[in-house]
């Protein structure tokens, strides 16, 4: 077992996340809501990872109709889960938080028992249950072959917390020190940055939303980084929609000085809308 499966909710939420391959982050989960479009889905597995045959033994997974290649990108992910090692889930599931994979992926039997399910697509998502456990990937992911999924107990949004936050400026920070997490790791193919439009974007909550600062700076704020430290992000809810991550950055010069990131929670995850120091 890996840890819990509900993620849970919190006002004021901070993080201590540590270094081991892909950072871990032991904080406490906080769930925010969901109801403004923000970045893009974040299930995608590493471009690194070779596809290799289905183990025979892997766990099921229920036909979806129309789409016949979500079974199989499931079962290879699943039969990882039945291997146990959870750090190799967590590099494999680069996208999510590494504290997520081991919440989210608790209770093996309890996915297996929802992934015997027939699937059910929409545009943008496929969603197996049972009557405890909802698992859902991203089409997108399925593209790729190998999907790792967002868990969630029955009746219950999947939803995307402060630990979700940091690791989306966990990655930012390090696509932009030239070290992302995994080669494919690019804003053109996996979008951390808030839209420039529509004009959303409101932490102030002043009734006149714009655009994103940052879908127009693209990083302005941290010309010159070279560094940061992982293990020193805090998250900290500013509303229902909007959190703020705080973390050292050092420049090349050696300096080092506290950056601000906003970011905007969406039924995808989150997007980074501002740096600021």
């Amino acid at each position: 077992m890996f840890g819990g499966l509900a993620l849970t909710s919190a006002v004021l939420l901070t993080g201590c996340d540590s270094v081991v391959g892909i950072p871990d982050d032991n904080a406490p989960a906080a769930a925010a809501p969901t109801t403004t479009p923000a970045a893009a889905p974040t299930t995608t597995p590493p471009s690194t990872t070779a596809l290799s045959p289905i183990p025979a033994d892997a766990p099921a997974v229920g036909a979806v109709s129309g789409l016949p290649a979500a079974a199989d990108a499931v079962r290879r992910w699943a039969a990882d889960l039945e291997s146990g090692n959870l750090p190799e889930l967590q590099a494999k599931c680069w996208t999510i938080a590494p504290r997520n994979v081991a919440d989210m992926y608790d209770d093996p039997q309890a996915i297996r028992t929802a992934l015997a399910q027939p699937g059910t697509a929409t545009r943008d998502t496929i969603t197996w249950k049972s009557a405890t456990t909802t698992v859902v990937v991203h089409r997108a992911a399925v593209d790729t072959g190998y999907a790792c999924p967002r868990v969630a107990t029955a009746g219950a949004d999947i939803e995307y917390n402060d630990a979700d936050a940091r690791h989306t400026v966990r990655r930012y920070l390090a696509r932009f020190v030239g070290e992302p997490l995994d080669p494919s790791d690019q804003e053109s193919d996996h979008p951390l940055i808030c839209k420039a439009s529509a004009a959303t974007w409101d932490p102030s909550g002043t009734g006149q939303p714009v655009s994103a600062p940052l879908a127009t700076s693209q990083g302005t704020p941290l010309t010159g980084a070279t560094g940061f430290a992982d293990q020193e992000l805090r998250s900290e809810q500013l509303s229902a929609n909007y959190i703020a991550v705080l973390v050292p950055v050092t420049n090349a010069s050696g300096v080092t000085r506290s950056r601000t990131f906003t970011l905007l929670s969406g039924p995808d995850g989150y997007c980074i809308g501002d740096v600021s120091s």
